[in-house]
This record gives C-alpha cells, structure tokens and sequence, in this order.
C-alpha cells in the first residue's frame, strides 16, 4: 500500500494542469465519493501493520492534493481576471470623435492665409541648417550668445571655427536667406516650420516650436509698408478691436528693429503669468531688414530694401484660445485636443 501511495505522491508533484478543466479532472479523481482518496482510506481500515506510518502517508497525500488544488485555483481565477483587462488587438480600435486639424496646424494656415491675401507667396526648406543660413548671413556676430551650445542644438559644433558649424535651426529665417539668395527681387514671401531652441521646457517655452517668417524686397519699401502688413495681420487673426504697440528693439538681421505687442486677451491687461504681469504679450518682432543681410545675399542695397517679421506660431495659438501652457500642444492629449475639433 505504501508502494500505491508514493506512486500517487509522484503523480501529484509532477502535475501541471493548463486549464481549469484539467484541474477539476484531477480533483474528482482524487476527492470524490469514489475517488483514490476514499479508496485508500477505505483499505486502510482493513491494515493491521504499520498503521501508523501509512496513515502519515495518506495524510500527506491528502495535503498535497489540496495544496495542488488551491495553487492552480488561485492561478486560473488570476489568468481569467487578467483576459477581462488584456486587449485584444484583433478586434477594432476604439473610435474617438476626433477628425479635426490640430489646433497649430489651424493656426499655421490661418496665418498664411491672412498673407497669402497679401500676395505673400509661402516657400519651405530644411531643418538642419549651416551656420552661414542660420547666423552669418543674418549678421550675427561671431561671439554672438545664440551660437553657443547653450542655446543653439549644434549637430556639428567647432568653437575654434564657426563655419563649418551645422545645427537644427533657430529661426525659420535661415530659409528667407536661402530664398533671397537664389532668386532676384522683387519678392514676397512667408516662410514656416519647425524651430529648435536649447530652452528649458516650462508653460511659456519649449524646446522646439513653430515659426512663420516674412520678408519683402523691392525699391522704396518703407516702415510705413511693414507696419501696415502687421496691422492689418493682427486685425484679420485676432479681431479689429485688438489693442497693440510696437517697442524699440535690436535684431541683428533688421535695423530699425521693432518688437510687437497685444493686450493680453488671458488677462485683458490686468496682468497673469502668462503676460508677466504686465498686461502685454509679445506676439511678432519685425523690422527693415539690414543692408549687410541683403549683400551678403547678393542683393544690391542701393538699390533694393524691404522689411522682414517672425511670428511663433504657438504664442499666438495661446493667445488666441487663451491657453496658459504651452506644452499642451505637443502633449497630444486627445482631451485637450477634442476641445478645438477645427475642420
């Protein structure tokens, strides 16, 4: 009989079932009414000799039966459990109402549209950028900050000798100078795309954003040319009665150098975080582009001057949907996202 049961105890421990169905096999086998478990103890009343000893034994079975039964129970319940939440790639995605334009995809083509009423034509070009496109040829100087590794993400970097420096660019103008370079005046063109900045990342700036650029060239442009383009931009994108002034500032591709403001419409100039608290938010810097600029682009300034603007295009975005963080529009949270649904 001790012979039976250690074949039994062998059976057990090299048991592994793959399914619940296997399992409640194993389990009538061993405890039910007719099961080996009545049998033996059935014969184990009729044994005189080393009663004791098998009695251990089948006590011993009997526990690592249940032990069995318990460890897979527990297991096949957890699998069963785990199916409910596991997705089935096989079956259809979830459908979310969502078939509209990203909202600095909207904003982007809005604003060109606005200048393509103007006879702006659009024209795009590369990313990666040499330093003479995106510094040299805009008058940057050679110890200029917006070429150090801090600012600037240089693909191929050489402190000694700028030249050959190639980087993600800066600024969408580089492609005005690319532009300017291949083809004679008069012109009109905007220029947009994805811009890199070595920023921190906060709720008013990013790493990377998008930018629309402009330049006119021709005989006789004047201030009076440029700042009609900008009036007439922001009451066509942010309404008529938009509040605006232009302040003095310094750019090394435009001289003079302006840079623009709007009343901030988050806080209607009563002034916010996103405003500085001071109730204006900057949306373009624009000026008449520099005579230095227009050579090194083989145009004659002599002859030929014009005006050229940046606009972030995200800046305006906040702006104008009164969005206080800009790293919402790179998140692509379909919760922030649905609320736009521009078609």
């Amino acid at each position: 009989m001790i012979k039976k049961i250690e074949y039994h105890i062998k059976y057990i421990n090299n048991f592994k079932p793959s399914n619940i169905n296997e399992l409640n096999s194993f389990k009538n086998y061993y405890q039910n009414k007719k099961g080996v478990l009545k049998l033996l103890f059935n014969e184990f009343k009729n044994i005189n000799n080393d009663k004791k000893s098998i009695g251990e034994k089948i006590n011993y079975l009997k526990k690592i039966i249940d032990l069995k039964i318990n460890h897979y129970k527990n297991i096949f319940i957890n699998e069963k459990n785990d199916e409910k939440k596991r997705i089935d790639f096989t079956l259809p995605g979830y459908c979310y109402n969502w078939n509209g334009k990203h909202p600095i995809t909207y904003v982007n083509d809005q604003i060109i549209n606005i200048f393509n009423n103007l006879k702006f034509k659009t024209v795009e070009d590369r990313e990666i950028e040499n330093d003479w496109n995106n510094f040299s040829a805009l008058n940057f100087k050679s110890n200029h900050p917006a070429r150090d590794m801090q600012d600037t993400f240089f693909i191929k970097h050489n402190l000694e000798d700028h030249r050959n420096n190639i980087m993600l660019r800066t600024h969408t103008t580089s492609v005005q100078i690319r532009y300017m370079c291949d083809n004679k005046p008069p012109f009109k063109c905007i220029t947009f795309g994805k811009v890199y900045r070595n920023e921190n990342i906060s709720s008013r700036s990013h790493c990377f954003f998008h930018q629309i650029d402009g330049f006119y060239v021709n005989k006789k442009v004047s201030f009076i040319d440029l700042k009609d383009t900008i009036v007439y931009f922001i009451q066509q994108f942010f309404g008529r009665n938009t509040k605006f002034r232009m302040r003095s500032s310094y750019f090394p591709f435009t001289e003079p150098s302006v840079e623009v403001d709007i009343l901030c419409l988050l806080c209607l100039g009563k002034g916010c975080k996103i405003c500085k608290n001071t109730g204006w938010c900057e949306i373009l810097g624009c000026g008449l582009i520099d005579k230095n600029v227009l050579n090194n682009c083989n145009i004659d300034s002599n002859k030929y001057n014009g005006f050229a603007f940046g606009i972030g295009v995200e800046r305006v975005a906040s702006l104008k949907y009164k969005i206080n963080d800009i790293r919402l529009f790179s998140e692509n949270d379909l919760n922030f996202l649905s609320q736009f649904n521009i078609i």
